[in-house]
C-alpha cells in the first residue's frame, strides 16, 4: 500500500519574513493541494491509457504533473478546504 506523509509545519529557518498568518495560510494550502493530488489519482488523472503512452517514464513522472495540477487548483481558491484547514490552524473555527 502505497503512503504519502506531508511535513506540515515548515521549519523555523522557512519561516523568515512571514508572519504566522501567512505561515499558516500556506500550509493549509499545501494540505489542500496535497489532498486534491490524491482525489485527482482517484480519478485516474494522469493514468496512461492501455495501448497507447510513453511507458514506464510517463508513469513515473504522471505523479509530478497531478501535483503541479493540484497545486495550480489550490492556488486559485481549490474547492474551500484551505480556508477552513486555515481557520482551524489560527484557532478561529467559525470564520
Amino acid at each position: 500500500m502505497e503512503s504519502h506523509f506531508v511535513q506540515v509545519l515548515p521549519p523555523p529557518s522557512a519561516l523568515s519574513g512571514q508572519t504566522q498568518e501567512q505561515a499558516l495560510r500556506a500550509v493549509a494550502e499545501k494540505l489542500e493541494a496535497t489532498f486534491l493530488s490524491e482525489m485527482l489519482k482517484s480519478a485516474g488523472l494522469g493514468k496512461t491509457p492501455e495501448g497507447f503512452g510513453g511507458g514506464s517514464g510517463e508513469d513515473q513522472f504522471s505523479s509530478f504533473l497531478r501535483e503541479e495540477h493540484a497545486n495550480a487548483v489550490a492556488a486559485r481558491g481549490g474547492i474551500g478546504l484551505a480556508e477552513s484547514l486555515f481557520n482551524a490552524l489560527k484557532g478561529d473555527a467559525h470564520g
